[in-house]
């Protein structure tokens, strides 16, 4: 039995899947202690997005450690915050014309989300918060209550009350607009279904299953924000960075969210880092009413200055991950006409992709044959239906078209294998 084994609690869960001690890596590879070599799907669940110890950012981080940079500082005033602050105002918000100021919360994703709902439920003083069918926000009380998959929720016990699911785009079939539903029962004082404080949603719902949100819809659920009062809250903690070719996801649809949650590839190198981005008029936390002890990650706001000043400066970062996408949507387009009969759907935007397979054994199947062979891709979905496809954004052509063709061979041993 292993030290893991022995010592390691059972919530382990990625382990399990992916069976190797690693040891280093770099790029889009990572090696196990054997030093086998293994293309990266995975990337962190989202967090390598400039790829594993970028060399720009990786020098910019071990340059300010030699010069004993400071490290820890609560949310003092420090050289590294102004500097990523300066950064993320000259590169992301003035180009886009974009006016958020910026919170530091606790380092995780849902440590951002707990901050985003406190706060809107502070600012509309009303405690209903509508959350999307497959949403995942994060696994901490306030969170968990907004994540729609019952194999989280259940092993809780704890109050999940004050939210309020609605069906995502999509969730009730092509041809029924669940913007019109969402409208009714807001319109309607019989409906049951309260004033919420906010709307939360991812514009593509990676963990649920790479479900995208159409442009229309998202406009639309911005409409209704407006009429009825309530905060906008886009989780673009897996989907933004630049994951969708844009910085943020919800660019190509023209909305404003009042509030932004961010994390996993902002702290550029795999540095713990989250940030809410609040629309000044909605900002009205008074001093240290929300606080945390990490809430100010000097080493990750070096990561993060480091990252937009190597890939932010202009538009040729997203116009490689567009040129990225069309051979990865081609690729997965190709695989489901050559298995016609299996009915796979794809879907997805930027360098996130699904590939939906018609039963869950086959998708853990092809990912195990995956592994065997060198690639390390996850799956998502309510079933673990679903392939994801989820690269550094940095990844090579070449070494995408390979780890293509290792899922296409994986897809067949499975299927050869009866799964």
């Amino acid at each position: 039995m292993s030290i893991f084994e022995r010592r390691e609690s059972e919530v382990r869960s990625y382990c399990r899947s992916f069976p190797a001690v690693f040891k280093r890596a770099v790029g889009a590879f990572v090696y196990d202690d054997s030093g086998r070599e293994y293309i990266d799907f995975f990337a962190g669940a989202g967090t390598m997005n400039y790829g594993h110890n970028n060399p720009a950012i990786k020098q910019a981080v071990i340059e300010y450690l030699q010069q004993d940079g400071i490290l820890h500082a609560l949310d003092l005033m420090t050289v590294a915050k102004r500097e990523f602050l300066e950064t993320f105002e000259r590169l992301i918000l003035q180009p886009r014309g974009m006016n958020y100021k910026l919170q530091f919360s606790g380092p995780t994703g849902t440590n951002a989300v707990e901050a985003a709902l406190k706060l809107a439920r502070k600012v509309k003083q009303r405690s209903n918060v509508i959350s999307f069918t497959n949403g995942y926000h994060g696994l901490s009380a306030g969170a968990l209550a907004t994540t729609g998959n019952r194999h989280f929720r259940h092993e809780a016990w704890v109050n999940r009350l004050d939210v309020t699911f609605m069906p995502y785009d999509g969730y009730l079939g092509e041809n029924t607009d669940t913007l019109h539903y969402l409208r009714r029962v807001l319109a309607d004082q019989s409906s049951g279904v309260d004033i919420p404080a906010a709307i939360i949603l991812e514009t593509i719902q990676a963990e649920g299953g790479v479900n995208v949100a159409r442009t229309e819809w998202l406009q639309g659920l911005e409409r209704i924000c407006r009429e009825f009062d309530i905060l906008l809250i886009v989780d673009d903690i897996q989907v933004g960075n630049g994951r969708t070719g844009t910085f943020f996801s919800f660019e190509l649809a023209g909305i404003r969210p009042d509030i932004v949650v961010l994390s996993k590839a902002i702290g550029g190198i795999g540095l713990p880092m989250s940030l809410v981005l609040i629309q000044p008029d909605v900002d009205q936390w008074k001093p240290a009413e929300h606080t945390g002890t990490f809430r100010g990650n000097n080493l990750a706001f070096v990561g993060a200055k480091a990252a937009l000043d190597n890939y932010w400066l202009n538009d040729d970062f997203s116009r490689q991950i567009a040129r990225k996408e069309m051979l990865l949507q081609e690729s997965l387009t190709a695989v489901c006409k050559d298995h016609s009969d299996l009915g796979m759907k794809v879907r997805g935007r930027g360098l996130i992709y699904g590939l939906e397979m018609p039963k869950a054994s086959l998708a853990k199947a092809t990912s195990q044959e995956a592994f065997k062979r060198g690639l390390i891709i996850e799956l998502a979905g309510s079933e673990d239906q679903v392939l994801k496809f989820l690269p550094p954004l940095i990844v090579s052509e070449i070494i995408l078209k390979r780890g293509l063709e290792i899922v296409t061979e994986s897809l067949n041993a499975a299927l050869s294998a009866g799964k």
